[in-house]
């Protein structure tokens, strides 16, 4: 037959410190004895030992009672009271603009980073010298927001801006110290740790049920303790400094009684209808269960107010899928209803727990059930099952000691060891400003590269498991260099014009200067440079970029000096066309478009003349022997360096030209002989005459257009 097991567990609490002595028996529990002592003084606060001297002294007492009936006692079970838990919420932002989608190592990085900061702001608030006091027992992610607005993963997300916020519980080393101080005292060792919350929860939630989202409360006589289940792991832990006393103290208020007789008044409304009490003056009363309930009504909306509130902030601002009331406060009347009210639940979802609900509990006769119970053994059994250890792990050589609450990972090591999750990383590289056609562009440089970890030399990741004596290597990540830019990839594309000019087809390129001097866009950027780069935009840059420069010379104005005068004749000028429509070299030119140069036109004297509106010449028309001849006679002289032109003569941009006009006179018959040849008959004696319109007339006789001129010789008039 195996021998059983005795387990020796003490709950040492704000009002009084209780022993328990279990048996083990394969998996079954009996409880043997229980023996609760009350602190003569205020030797507890918030769940830490303030007085170590007088809480050894009880715990001594407790101690040597047990032994006489059981024996020698070396070793026990302890808790660290939920109490002295401090929860905190916070929240931390980063910049992803740019980064690569993120990782799950980068988010477990961003909740290492905010659990650090919610660490640092529970040092502040309770004025501790370093946020490296205190453990961290868990944390739990509120939320994951991607540029403000909630989603459920960040994996593989971008945007701009990627946070978290979580909410995380932390233990003072100090609590855990004076415990083990008072107990040395007391000639006791310390065989297992485990946390009051942790306690409960291990013997009333198995883990199967943890994957649903409960509220385990814990209420006590000052300070009511909270633990909330999800997913398969407790999620939170808070505490809030109202309790049993407070109803204690209203009966004591209302009915004018002195505390132990309101202590007893207030256990007696459970069991009785009417309870009989006797005030202060000496005056005894019997007051109804439901009078006494009634009076004392505020004080208990306030403590289930209170306890919502703490499980609301806990839990994410949602109330859980069900509340376990244990501890001697959870036997307020009316409290379930009313917490069941507060948090929309029905009220059977909002239950007291005893230790009924405990498998595989037996206890001694001399015992009385009771949710008060729960707690002590709870932590009898659960450091039994669940001890919570020390752990040494070396960070970068560093001894560094972590109380095992859970599964203690190489985030936590790194918390513990105070390395500043934020400066891992390395720094992005040196940024450059450069200014690109007059506008100022920062380009960041390259992303530092994360961390690199190690376990005994392996690689691992911000989430592997650690044991007692792993070593950890921790290299920060290299910083990031400066980016390597070229000019075209700053400017993502480079534009390009492609134009058709007198059919043929051309392309243009814009022109890119650095600091002034034009280069390729192949060329690496420096900080501080100023980049320029055009397109031509006019016709006339298009001309000067494509070489082209002789289109302007076909382009100027027709332009003669006539009489040292300057004359500029622009129907003689060339002509500049786009897409069909006359324009001018200032006109903008755009992609596709169609450009026609027309030259300048050939020009004779006689166009020149027509244009300037002069008469080079006098024609008219005569008849001379029945035979029509056109008699001319110039009017205006043109000369080009001192040479006559005629009218049919070239004439060329920029020629000097000198026009003599002179004096318009009728004909007279002796202009005809220049423009025709006389030859005498050989009958003729040497005598003739003139005939106009067959009237005898002289040399100097004017003639008219159409007049009919004759020479005649008297012989062949005879002959006639």
């Amino acid at each position: 037959m195996l021998e059983k097991k005795k387990l020796f567990a003490l709950d040492i609490g704000t009002r009084s410190v209780v022993g328990i002595i279990l048996e083990e028996n394969e998996q079954n529990y009996h409880v043997v004895d229980m023996l609760a002592i009350e602190h003569s003084e205020r030797a507890m606060l918030d769940g830490q030992i303030h007085d170590v001297l007088s809480v050894s002294k009880i715990i001594t007492e407790i101690k040597e009672q047990l032994e006489e009936k059981h024996g020698p006692l070396k070793k026990v079970s302890v808790a660290a009271a939920g109490r002295a838990l401090k929860t905190e919420r916070a929240m931390v932002s980063i910049d992803i603009k740019g980064k690569p989608m993120i990782q799950k190592e980068d988010i477990l990085h961003l909740e290492l980073s905010t659990v650090q900061k919610a660490q640092s702001l529970v040092a502040e608030k309770h004025e501790e010298d370093s946020s490296h006091y205190y453990y961290c027992v868990g944390y739990s992610v509120l939320y994951y927001r991607l540029d403000g607005e909630e989603i459920g993963s960040l994996i593989d997300q971008q945007g701009n801006e990627a946070s978290v916020e979580i909410i995380a519980t932390f233990l003072p080393k100090v609590v855990v110290e004076s415990l083990i101080s008072a107990l040395h005292r007391a000639g006791l060792e310390m065989e297992a740790l485990t946390l009051e919350p942790i306690a409960a929860i291990n013997v009333l939630i198995p883990p199967s049920m943890r994957r649903l989202n409960v509220a385990l409360v814990d209420i006590g006589a000052g300070t009511s303790d909270i633990a909330l289940t999800d997913s398969g792991t407790v999620i939170a832990y808070g505490m809030v400094p109202i309790a049993g006393d407070e109803i204690t103290e209203a009966i004591s208020d209302q009915f004018l009684l002195d505390f132990p007789l309101a202590e007893r008044a207030k256990r007696e409304i459970n069991t009785k209808d009417s309870v009989t009490i006797t005030d202060i003056l000496g005056f005894e009363s019997e007051v109804p269960k439901q009078e006494m309930i009634a009076q004392i009504g505020p004080a208990i909306d306030r403590l289930a107010t209170a306890i919502c509130d703490e499980i609301y902030r806990l839990n994410g601002q949602k109330s859980p899928k069900a509340v376990m009331l244990v501890g001697g406060g959870s036997q307020t009347p009316d409290l379930s209803q009313r917490i069941a009210e507060r948090l929309n639940l029905p009220v059977n979802r909002v239950a007291i727990r005893g230790i009924d609900a405990i498998t595989s509990l037996t206890l001694d006769e001399s015992i009385t059930k009771g949710p008060e119970l729960v707690t002590p053994i709870g932590i009898a059994i659960a450091a039994q099952k669940t001890p919570v250890h020390y752990v040494t792990v070396y960070v970068n050589e560093q001894p560094v000691r972590l109380f095992e609450v859970k599964k203690l990972t190489v985030g936590d090591c790194l918390l513990a060891a105070g390395i500043k999750m934020n400066k891992l990383y390395g720094k992005p590289g040196l940024a450059m400003i450069v200014s690109l056609n007059g506008q100022q562009i920062t380009i960041p440089g390259q992303h530092g590269s994360p961390p690199k970890l190690f376990i005994n030399g392996e690689a691992c990741s911000f989430d592997d498991v650690v044991k007692n004596g792993d070593i950890l290597t921790l290299e920060r990540g290299r910083d990031g260099e400066k980016t390597s830019l070229k000019i075209h990839e700053l400017l993502d594309e480079i534009p390009t014009k492609k134009i058709t000019i007198n059919g043929k087809n051309y392309e243009l390129e814009p022109i890119i200067t650095r600091n002034g001097i034009e280069v390729s866009p192949e060329v690496i950027i420096e900080d501080r440079d100023k980049i320029e780069y055009k397109i031509p935009e006019t016709i006339e840059e298009a001309f000067n970029d494509l070489d082209l420069e002789h289109f302007f010379l076909q382009l100027k104005p027709f332009r003669v000096t006539l009489n040292q005068k300057d004359t500029i004749i622009p129907s003689f000028s060339g002509k500049l066309y786009k897409n069909g429509l006359e324009t001018k070299l200032n006109h903008t030119i755009e992609h596709q478009d169609q450009i026609v140069v027309e030259a300048k036109k050939t020009v004779t004297i006689q166009e020149l003349a027509d244009k300037k509106q002069f008469m080079l010449s006098h024609s008219i028309p005569v008849y001379f022997n029945g035979k029509e001849i056109q008699l001319t006679k110039t009017v205006t002289e043109i000369q080009r360096n001192g040479q006559a032109l005629h009218a049919e003569d070239l004439i060329k941009d920029g020629d000097h030209l000198i026009a003599h006009q002179k004096q318009l006179k009728p004909f007279i018959f002796q202009d005809l002989f220049n423009f025709v040849e006389i030859e005498m008959p050989s009958q003729a004696n040497g005598s003739f005459q003139l005939l106009k319109n067959g009237v005898e007339t002289t040399f100097f006789e004017n003639i008219e257009p159409g007049d009919k001129l004759e020479i005649v010789w008297p012989k062949m008039l005879k002959q006639n």
